[in-house]
């Protein structure tokens, strides 16, 4: 069974803390099956948006976790512009920025790969 939005959220944040890094919730979307989008800045300034992988990522069944793929790399307005679109199209997204700490964003998401 796939935990709720609000839940898979909130044990991210606590991942990000727990590793030295700092997270916040930008906008709180659906509670149990809103999409989640998460901004990851870097050290050197650089932003990454991850968000929720195609569905045909997921193979056969029912997923069990949720996977993520990366949608943009750039600068804010770039993928404030990238939000916006995708919240016209569903206004029940998450938006989560995190700044990792001793853990990358490839550790607390599972990323799938192109």
């Amino acid at each position: 069974m796939r935990v709720t939005s609000d839940l898979f959220v909130s044990a991210l944040l606590r991942r990000v803390f727990s590793s030295g890094g700092y997270g916040a919730v930008v906008r709180r979307g659906a509670f149990e099956a809103g999409a989640v989008f998460v901004t990851s800045r870097d050290r050197l300034g650089e932003t990454t948006l991850f968000g929720p992988a195609a569905q045909a990522s997921y193979g056969e069944g029912r997923p069990e976790e949720r996977l993520f793929a990366e949608l943009l790399r750039g600068d804010e307005a770039e993928i404030a512009a990238r939000l916006a679109k995708e919240q016209r199209f569903d206004p029940d997204i998450w938006v989560v920025e995190i700044e990792a700490g001793s853990e990358p964003p490839a550790d607390l998401l599972s990323i799938t790969k192109p």
